[in-house]
């Protein structure tokens, strides 16, 4: 049997990928603030704009369970590396592609593709892969907290920098902080084998090749609804993270009032995945995301009828905030209780495929809707829709009570 984790080392694991997830998903989640700078700077219309986002969406949703098996045959840390030399290059060479296949070029596919290596499916499954199950929870919320305070930090960071020195300078900050993913992951490189508690969890399906994994994994039906979950998830995300800056300022409000939003969303976002990582080793992890489905259901409907004054605003993004990325805790937890965490990477890396399908059709529906409407009204009301019926979808998962686990582990 080998040895678990020293409490330090489970320490700086979890703190590490914490680190890069704070670095990758802060900056994907600031690129709405780029929209009317761009289309304003370069004739690039909104529509074409947005499907470049909506098309990043995508990529980085089918390359991160790429990136999970690879990272599973070659190690975690070469993907790492790799994806972060993809988003600074592509952030680095977008103030030169002003042009629309140029943004999807750059924005769409080598940034998005790059952030996918550095995202949940590798950090999550490095963490489930050495960690034992009662940990497993608590983890995922501290390291999916990390994304979070990553929106906090980068949002006013980067219009301030779009405001002082313009948009393209912006993005070459982005590729400057891509870089320093490489050092953290290299502080990710330890000897430690495995944990054995993952060894000795659903030992049958370790027997399992990775194809014949994921055959049983698409045949069962708690997983197919995890995925509809996902979709509604990715296309709540990314509508905000790429149309929200604007509608506020549609409202008459400050671009500054866009940017602080974000980083609200980002700053509640951490005590919301704290919150539910806890609460996933104390109740069914599928009543906690249809909770958190209803709730942004509820959310939303304020926003659409409240008065757009920036306190209210501020209001709706922090309570917005607490259910942002909380869904992925629980939805990576439940994809390690019904499969076991050998594949989990690849497992959780197709529920995002689906979850960026749901983002490509938020972002490219956006900016189709406010072109052709001039308001996100029906996007607003798509999105009440979505979370009700995702909050509905969730309750037939097959899921064991945590205590049933704990008594019979």
């Amino acid at each position: 049997m080998t040895p678990p984790l020293s409490r330090t080392q489970v320490t700086v694991l979890i703190v590490v990928a914490a680190m890069i997830l704070m670095i990758t998903m802060g900056l994907r989640q600031t690129t709405g603030l780029f929209l009317l700078p761009i289309t304003q700077s370069t004739g690039v219309s909104i529509v074409a704009f947005s499907l470049a986002l909506a098309i990043g969406q995508f990529m980085y949703g089918a390359a991160q369970p790429v990136f999970a098996a690879l990272a599973d045959k070659y190690g975690p840390i070469r993907m790492i590396v790799i994806g972060a030399v993809l988003l600074a290059s592509g952030a680095a060479l977008t103030p030169g592609m002003t042009n629309d296949l140029g943004l999807i070029a750059t924005l769409g596919i080598m940034s998005a593709a790059g952030a996918a290596a550095g995202s949940f499916s590798i950090l999550l499954g490095i963490a489930a892969q050495r960690l034992p199950a009662h940990q497993r929870s608590s983890a995922a919320g501290i390291i999916n907290a990390g994304g979070s305070l990553g929106q906090f930090v980068f949002a006013p960071l980067m219009q301030f920098i779009i405001t002082a020195a313009g948009w393209a300078a912006a993005m070459f900050a982005t590729a400057a902080a891509a870089l320093l993913t490489i050092p953290l992951a290299l502080a990710l490189f330890t000897k430690q084998p495995v944990a054995a508690a993952t060894h000795m969890v659903h030992s049958a399906a370790t027997q399992l090749s990775l194809g014949e994994q994921v055959r049983v994994a698409m045949r069962d039906r708690s997983y197919l609804l995890l995925h509809a979950g996902f979709f509604t998830c990715g296309f709540h995300i990314a509508f905000l993270v790429t149309h929200l800056p604007s509608d506020i300022q549609m409202c008459g409000l400050a671009p500054e009032v866009g940017a602080i939003s974000l980083s609200l969303i980002g700053l509640f976002n951490v005590a919301g995945s704290l919150s539910v990582g806890w609460l996933g080793n104390l109740y069914r992890m599928k009543y906690l995301l249809a909770a958190i489905y209803g709730s942004r259901a509820l959310i939303v409907a304020i926003y659409v009828v409240m008065p757009k004054t920036a306190l209210n605003v501020y209001i709706f993004a922090a309570a917005l905030g607490f259910t942002w990325l909380a869904t992925v805790p629980p939805t990576s937890g439940l994809v390690g209780k019904l499969f076991g965490t050998r594949y989990l990477a690849t497992l959780f890396g197709l529920t995002l495929v689906s979850h960026q399908i749901g983002g490509f059709l938020g972002a490219w529906l956006g900016g189709i809707a406010v072109t052709q409407t001039g308001s996100y009204e029906w996007m607003w009301y798509a999105d009440i829709v979505l979370a009700l019926i995702a909050a509905v979808i969730n309750f037939p998962i097959r899921e064991a009570r945590p205590q049933a686990q704990a008594a019979a582990a």
